[in-house]
């Protein structure tokens, strides 16, 4: 008898099911978007809805080409799961582990909603996660974006394609779409993302015309990209950049080689030689597309992406028409609301072996650099080292980044996250990449389990306050949290996560941030 209740259940809706224990389906559960009807779950006062498409899986003759729309469904379709992460060969250090199995298909995104959605339209928080884009997806825990919806936002996170399924040129797909939009498919992927929210995120109570795009790492760096692109105009009002860079970053192009580097298609053809695909005709491309996913990885990740076989994100003319910085030089980025920063032991490349070459590149500066950047002569070369090139990275061009923008009367608010959770103190000497993530979706739980305290909780508290604030008003300051000064290159004032808690200060590596920036005003 049980069973046979259990499969009337199945068919009849989970209503039925509420004598036997189960939750009874709430009506905020169920809702429909353009391809069909939603179940989401309810948890502590939000409702969150996961693995929504957003695009058709990009698969056969849909790899390497712009995402097409989903398919319409009927009936309910369960959203209680993550869908599948983007193909890749994960991390095996990420500090943001996947929650599921990479495929091909995987152009999925996740809503996270206040369970009592009445009154006015929500503010919306779109977030696109880091990993190089070679890595990563929307599922690790430390991205659950409940506590943004507890703040009364309306939370989105979303896969995109990564490696050579993101970013992929060959001459045989220009000569299949002369006129298309080719190369890079992460980034239509996230305009499509972008797109569905403004058709679609009404229904779950946000408001279409206050969306805030932010994202970290490879993700700070596409908000750089969607900022500048034509593409994206209009499908979002404020931006946050976490550790994105801002300065010359791509140099790649689609079609000729640039900058030293080579070109994008170049890097196809070498892929393609490297399995035995010659040629630049259709039957090469149906020879590429055929090839099984685990091939097209062929192991790339974040420790082996400086491959020559890949060429990542680049310069195609039409949805990225050339690097940030050039942008924010000529004054021609929209006029929105932008939050930008870094962490104090943010990630760099560093160069040379000896102290001499890393210093050779600040010309007639570089004992006054060398004496900024090593200010204890016992320092070691590689400490010296990480130091310069975080900040060339990712520090100075952060507030590169805020002084352009504030230059143009747009408003900016530049951070430096140092805090460092305290169960780490005496692993880290400052804030390494990534680490301020789980304090901005205050996921710290998550990241530090039992050893977490309660000055890393307030900390995360207060940073996600200020990041939902950002996104209410393009202004993170409000009663209650610490006065968060607008960037002026006068001033020169950042906000400042500390061990100590928030504090507004004059920027205290002014000196070798200057520095810094000779060299990357003259190259």
């Amino acid at each position: 008898m049980r069973s046979l209740f259990v499969r009337l259940c199945a068919v009849f809706g989970l209503a039925l099911c509420a004598p036997f224990g189960a939750r009874t389906l709430a009506a905020q559960d169920v809702l429909s978007v353009a391809s069909g009807k939603l179940q989401g779950v309810s948890n502590d006062g939000v409702t969150a809805f996961k693995g929504i498409p957003y695009a058709a899986p990009p698969v056969g003759d849909l790899r390497w080409r712009p995402p097409q729309p989903p398919a319409d469904w009927t009936g309910i379709r369960s959203a209680s799961q993550y869908g599948h992460d983007c193909m890749q060969l994960p991390f095996p250090s990420d500090a943001a582990p996947l929650g599921t199995e990479p495929d091909e298909d995987c152009l999925v995104l996740n809503v996270w909603a206040p369970a009592n959605r009445s009154g006015h339209a929500l503010p919306v928080m779109i977030w696109i996660h880091g990993g190089g884009f070679v890595n990563g997806g929307s599922s690790p825990a430390v991205y659950d974006g409940s506590q943004f919806a507890r703040g009364r936002v309306v939370f989105v996170s979303f896969n995109y394609r990564l490696g050579r399924f993101g970013f992929f040129a060959h001459p045989a797909l220009t000569r299949e779409s002369p006129n298309g939009l080719l190369g890079n498919y992460g980034y239509l992927d996230q305009i499509a993302a972008l797109q569905w929210v403004q058709e679609n995120i009404a229904a779950f109570g946000g408001d279409a015309h206050n969306v805030t795009l932010f994202g970290e790492s490879a993700g700070g760096m596409s908000v750089h990209a969607l900022i500048n692109s034509p593409l994206a105009r209009d499908l979002f009002q404020k931006a946050i950049i976490e550790s994105g860079g801002g300065r010359k970053g791509l140099g790649g192009r689609l079609h000729e080689a640039a900058n030293g580097k080579p070109s994008a298609e170049d890097c196809g053809l070498v892929f393609a030689r490297s399995k035995g695909i010659s040629g630049v005709d259709a039957a090469a491309l149906e020879k590429l597309r055929a090839l099984s996913a685990e091939t097209i990885v062929d192991g790339l990740n974040m420790a082996s992406m400086m491959s020559p076989t890949y060429s990542g994100p680049m310069i195609d003319g039409k949805i990225v028409v050339e690097d940030p910085q050039e942008s924010y030089l000529a004054g021609t980025q929209p006029r929105i609301p932008v939050m930008v920063g870094a962490n104090d032991m943010d990630i760099g490349f560093p160069w040379g072996k000896t102290f001499d070459e890393l210093f050779a590149p600040f010309g007639k500066d570089a004992a006054a650099a060398r004496k900024a950047y090593q200010p204890d002569s016992t320092e070691n070369f590689m400490t010296v080292a990480a130091r310069v090139s975080a900040d060339r990275m990712m520090i100075e061009p952060a507030r590169f980044v805020a002084e352009s923008l504030s230059r143009t009367g747009q408003p900016a608010w530049e951070y430096r996250f140092s805090y460092v959770a305290e169960s780490m103190r005496k692993t880290w000497s400052g804030a390494p990449h990534a680490s301020e993530i789980p304090f901005v979706f205050d996921t710290v739980r998550a990241r530090y389990g039992s050893a977490l305290t309660p000055a890393d909780e307030k900390m995360a508290q207060t940073a996600n306050s200020f990041w939902i604030q950002f996104a209410k008003t393009g202004n993170p300051n409000r009663l209650g949290l610490p006065k968060w000064p607008k960037y002026s290159s006068r001033r020169d004032e950042l906000m400042n996560f500390t061990d100590d808690g928030p504090a507004a200060q004059a920027d205290p590596w002014k000196e070798r941030l200057d520095l810094t920036q000779r060299t990357q005003n003259t190259q």
